[in-house]
């Protein structure tokens, strides 16, 4: 039997794949979660099979669940599910080695073929995503700037960023300045939502 944590913040989509995995006869829903947070603890307490993660759930996102489960070294299987063909997103979920990545419009036939596969030890990505791969644009920030554009993300202000980060108001400042030109952009609001975009402060 195949044990799988769902984590998925559309509650619609969520009971959705719940109640079509459960009707195959080797796979098992052991938990739901709403988001991250939630699902790290269900990992956690039930140590599934495999996990299938959207990638953009509150708290948590899969990639930093997947990067918590290859950090401590579980043996949980990662399936990465995304409405989203983000490069950067993509070339973070190889980095991680996750054993799939799946758009959420894939028929779920497909979906279910994807967990038996990896529990096979193979690897799956849908196949509109392989060549997003080979277009992948290169982050051109810094860790630091990243770390700053990360934080902004969180709605944190400068004077909150710069005590997080042990930096002055100005450096934080002057970050953000240089990230705003490197991507092209007017705002910082702007520069933190290309760079979310282009997953590269996931």
């Amino acid at each position: 039997m195949i044990r799988i944590v769902i984590a998925e913040d559309q509650k619609l989509l969520r009971g959705t794949l719940t109640a079509l995995l459960s009707m195959e006869e080797d796979m098992e829903i052991v938990a739901e979660a709403e988001n991250g947070q939630a699902a790290w603890e269900a990992i956690g307490h039930y140590e599934p099979d495999v996990c299938l993660l959207d990638i953009e759930i509150p708290f948590l996102s899969g990639l930093e669940i997947a990067e918590r489960l290859r950090q401590e070294g579980r043996s949980t299987k990662i399936i990465i599910v995304t409405t989203f063909a983000r490069p950067g997103f993509l070339q973070k979920a190889m980095e991680l080695k996750v054993e799939g990545y799946l758009l959420k419009d894939e028929p779920i036939d497909f979906l279910i073929q994807s967990i038996r596969k990896v529990m096979a030890g193979e690897r799956v990505i849908s196949t509109d995503l392989a060549a997003v791969l080979f277009l992948r644009e290169e982050n051109p920030l810094t860790e630091r700037e990243t770390d700053v554009l990360r934080l902004s993300k969180s709605g944190l202000s400068t004077k909150e960023i710069a005590k997080q980060l042990f930096l002055t108001e100005g450096t934080v400042r002057n970050y953000l300045s240089i990230a705003i030109q490197k991507l092209g952009v007017q705002t910082r609001q702007q520069a933190t939502e290309k760079a979310n975009e282009r997953g590269w402060i996931s």
